[in-house]
């Protein structure tokens, strides 16, 4: 018998044949019809390497020996298959399965290279591994299968190589994730099961709670009647969901709902809610959390959450680590990074949960913060989601573009799409005040403003802006920037909430509040999606018409008040973004900016302006076959964030001061529980904070040497607080 795994603790054995036959039954369970066939004979082959003496000799005697064995299942294929794209999507898979799918490459590569190419030439460097036959038997696949499973996403040769990647990326995920589940299941003893919620009692929990608001004032009853708009059409049959509804309408907790229905009505599987920050699923989480309570249980994946910071125990927090892989749960709450560099990654860690994206209700949360430069990519992989694999999207957003034909247009041309609110003449009871431009101001003008009313909020576009504007501000001030760890962040919008409620509990028609109770928040564009806060007045700077409608809905949240005022401003004159002088134009085009008319105006101008740069961004760009697709470069350059900013960890708190001092004794840190220690930098403000001698890396990690330069209230500050106290 020759063995694939040793159980670390025993004796006991696991044999390829077993491990392989495993694994082929776990892919094929996990794939959609067409592909059960693949995933299945993926899985016999994959392991095929392990039957090689050498490797042999390394499980049983734990001999250092590097020999390749992933390769062997992929040679394998073609002899039993022949040449096709079909055995070209099993080499794919099995030639990655551990350290990704490779780059194909060209037909002159050799030996020495990691493309696909290269790696099949490899013949000479292995041993005999054809002992597998005598235990594995793997029949040919149909492979019209696969072909008319393509045709349903492939309508020209750019259109074939988009889809037969989407579709390889979604085989190794079947793969890897049997793989990986089969191994622990032997190594462990034991399965993980699923994080399970209670579809039915969510709703009933979510339609009380839904009821339970008042609906007093207009835009309270025409909350209600908007979100009827949407309920009444869960029976329809469509592959993605357009839900355009103003800032205030009650979207999140009326999504989840339209959600729960069509996965009811549906027999979906999951429901995936995917948010664009960070920040925003906090307060999301929490939400549902508390109006689901025990008849839920949420998979948060996001960069700055940890498992270890709750209270569960030690077995909870590894199951929820494992959980977090595969996503092996029913709802899942996730950032846009996180679900769309894990649909265009090649490594098994971002590939694996792939395959339990199918069968989902995806709602994405502020849908127009859908990068530029990546909106064809994220625009193909819903279509391909919804056409391939069983899922149905929703795009959530106040300020929708023209999605449907931009869908038309960078994706799938007959994608079914539906909106779900159609009657728009409602719209105008959210609107909460009037847009005016004060064109260039001076800081102090602007200040001076400020200052006059009970509470305002100035959004800025530069940090550098913000944290000199918190400097000069007189009275009670707060400021926000990514110049702040996450922590101190959430520390100051907690202090803000609570001291806004003092407000409004104290004077409620915000009338006569004395001075010293005026409230100036000062902030970059991360307040302006999913901090629930209200203002009596906001002023944006000039940016995108998007970003000023997000500021604008944190003045006058309930439409208590009349007349309020959101003012546009600009700081100071120069090189302006194409965004920028779009609205610019808007502005003095629309008398209200806020209009329908304007907002899709608005993304025309924008996306026209960026067609080429929208382009580009496709795997199949210089592509000509299925066998030279480069996964592995496209993997690398497909990051949705700014590759030009660094994080750097500061001690705010007894538990960052203990996980940096590990770091630095060590060389090793729990990363993730450090991650909401830490601010963003320019490369060009780290090389500053470098020449000063207060930054120092640890293991790739940059740390704050000197805490004179960070500001509990400001955040960094490139210069030590000793100098200009």
């Amino acid at each position: 018998m020759k063995i694939a795994h040793i159980r670390p603790d025993s004796d006991k054995s696991q044999s390829i044949k077993d491990h392989s036959y495993a694994v082929a039954e776990m892919a094929q369970q996990f794939a959609v019809e067409p592909l059960k066939q693949v995933t299945y004979i993926t899985g016999l082959l994959h392991d095929i390497g392990k039957y090689q003496d050498s490797f042999q000799n390394k499980i049983l005697y734990g001999k250092k020996i590097k020999i390749e064995h992933s390769i062997c299942g992929a040679i394998e294929a073609a002899k039993l298959f022949g040449r096709s794209p079909l055995t070209t999507l099993i080499q794919y898979c099995i030639a990655g399965h551990h350290s990704g799918i490779p780059d194909g490459g060209t037909q002159q590569d050799t030996a020495d290279d990691t493309s696909l190419y290269g790696r099949l030439k490899r013949t000479e460097l292995l041993e005999d591994y054809s002992d597998y036959r005598s235990e594995i038997s793997a029949d040919k696949p149909d492979e019209n299968e696969l072909k008319n499973f393509l045709k349903k996403t492939a309508y020209d040769d750019e259109s074939l190589i988009e889809s037969f990647a989407f579709v390889t990326r979604y085989c190794f995920s079947c793969l890897t994730d049997a793989d990986s589940l089969d191994t622990a299941y032997f190594c462990n003893g034991r399965r993980d099961i699923e994080l399970t919620s209670d579809f039915g009692d969510c709703l009933k929990k979510l339609d009380c709670k839904i009821s339970s608001f008042k609906a007093e004032t207009s835009l309270q009853r025409s909350r209600s009647l908007l979100q009827e708009q949407v309920y009444e059409k869960v029976s329809t049959d469509s592959e993605i969901y357009l839900m355009n509804m103003p800032t205030g309408s009650g979207k999140t907790l009326c999504s989840m709902k339209f959600a729960l229905m069509k996965a009811i009505l549906t027999g979906k599987k999951r429901i995936i809610y995917v948010i664009p920050y960070n920040s925003i699923i906090d307060q999301t989480v929490s939400v549902f959390e508390d109006i689901f309570g025990d008849s839920v249980q949420i998979l948060r994946h996001q960069s700055s959450y940890c498992i270890d910071d709750t209270d569960k125990d030690e077995d909870y927090k590894t199951f929820i680590k494992n959980v977090t892989e595969n996503w092996n749960a029913q709802i899942i709450v996730t950032t846009s990074v996180q679900f769309f560099e894990s649909l265009y990654g090649n490594k098994r860690s971002k590939l694996r949960k792939m395959h339990n994206m199918a069968d989902s209700i995806i709602i994405f949360d502020e849908a127009h913060l859908m990068p530029v430069e990546y909106l064809r990519p994220c625009l193909r992989a819903v279509s391909y989601l919804t056409r391939l694999l069983n899922s149905e999207a929703v795009f959530l957003t106040a300020t929708m573009p023209d999605f449907e034909g931009l869908i038309r247009k960078y994706a799938l041309k007959n994608s079914r799409i539906a909106e779900l609110v159609t009657d728009k003449a409602l719209f105008g009871s959210f609107k909460k005040g009037d847009f005016c431009n004060m064109g260039m101001v001076s800081e102090e003008k602007l200040l001076e403003n400020a200052c006059l009313q009970p509470s305002s909020l100035i959004v800025v576009n530069k940090r550098k802006n913000a944290s000199r504007l918190y400097d000069i501000s007189p009275g009670k001030k707060y400021h926000l920037s990514t110049y702040m760890s996450a922590f101190d962040r959430k520390r100051v919008i907690d202090d803000i909430k609570k001291e806004l409620d003092a407000l409004y509990r104290d004077y409620p028609t915000l009338e006569n509040v004395p001075k010293e109770r005026h409230i100036i928040v000062i902030s970059t564009s991360l307040i302006e999606a999913g901090v629930d806060l209200d203002f009596f007045t906001v002023y944006r700077e000039l940016s995108g018409l998007d970003s000023i409608l997000q500021a604008g809905g944190r003045c006058n949240r309930e439409g208590k008040r009349k007349n309020a005022i959101i003012s546009i401003f600009r700081l100071e004159e120069g090189m302006e973004k194409n965004n920028v002088n779009i609205t610019r134009s808007l502005i003095d085009k629309y008398e209200d900016i806020s209009s329908s008319e304007c907002i899709k105006e608005y993304y025309e101008r924008l996306y026209s302006l960026n067609d080429e740069q929208i382009r580009e961004k496709s795997i199949a760009n210089g592509v000509s076959k299925v066998v030279s697709i480069p996964f592995a470069e496209y993997a690398d350059k497909f990051s949705m964030i700014d590759d030009n900013t660094v994080a750097v960890a500061v001690e705010c708190n007894d538990e960052s001061q203990e996980l940096i001092a590990r770091l630095k004794s060590t060389g090793f840190t729990d990363h993730r529980r450090l991650q909401k220690y830490t601010f963003t930098v320019y490369l060009y403000e780290l090389n500053q904070l470098r020449e000063q001698g207060v930054v120092k890396e640890y293991d790739g990690i940059w740390c704050l040497e000197n805490n004179d330069y960070y500001s509990h209230e400001k955040g960094i500050t490139f210069e030590a607080r000793d100098y200009y106290c």
